[in-house]
């Protein structure tokens, strides 16, 4: 009886000891020789560190994490300069790949993984073409001032207004077209979060169950409450 008990306790030492991480993040940063690079992510309003590794040569590693939905991480790298890097990406349980290199850690970032960080690039590249029109409209203001021309500055408050607004529509529309993804409340939260809680309503109701039983989910639906109790005060 006594042996049978080590062989289970053995047994079960062994399994827990190989049980995978829900998440694993593989990592290569071309260039990089030393520094540590941090995988954290958003509790509680704090940023908090899941999972860090010191670099010594070996510019190829892995990073892990519990994860009970899909979520936004941050891989962060220090790179002993004083200066923090971070790639912003959205991770659903299993691997996601992530290829960079040391002078352009963000910009040169490949991200292979989940499909909700397929859709978050969708909207990325959306949302690169507006900015792109604010900065044309930004450079256009700039060289009216210059010219002292004060209607095409009134002309420029208009049209800013104009691209504020048709960013959050444009995020909200977004948002409805892909609400079965963890993507969609995650918008609403970050990037609409201050918009017409008819808006948000909106998202939050064109959410499909598995959504909004995911950790963005549930926190959109937990925001609107506490906006709508705010306002029947």
């Amino acid at each position: 009886m006594r042996k049978v008990l080590l062989l289970c306790t053995a047994l079960l030492a062994f399994s827990c000891g190989n049980e995978q991480p829900d998440l694993i993040v593989r990592t290569s940063i071309k260039g990089l020789k030393k520094g540590t690079v941090y995988l954290k992510k958003v509790k509680d309003t704090s940023l908090i560190t899941i999972d860090s590794v010191v670099i010594n040569g070996n510019s190829m590693f892995e990073l892990k994490s519990d994860l009970e939905s899909p979520e936004v991480f941050y891989l962060y790298l220090d790179k002993n300069d004083g200066k923090n890097d971070r790639i912003t990406f959205f991770a659903d349980k299993g691997v996601t790949e992530i290829n960079t290199t040391l002078k352009n850690f963000v910009f040169d970032a490949k991200i292979k993984g989940s499909e909700q960080q397929k859709v978050l690039e969708d909207y990325q590249l959306l949302m690169s073409r507006i900015n792109h029109r604010n900065l044309d409209l930004i450079k256009e203001s700039f060289d009216a001032q210059k010219n002292g021309d004060s209607s095409a500055f009134i002309d420029y408050e208009k049209k800013q207004n104009n691209i504020i607004k048709s960013k959050y529509l444009q995020t909200v529309n977004f948002a409805i077209n892909n609400s079965d993804s963890e993507v969609a409340p995650y918008l609403a939260l970050t990037e609409i979060y201050n918009a017409k809680i008819n808006f948000l309503d909106t998202i939050n109701k064109s959410l499909t169950p598995k959504v909004k039983a995911s950790k963005y989910g549930k926190e959109l639906d937990a925001f609107i409450k506490e906006i709508k109790a705010k306002e029947n005060k």
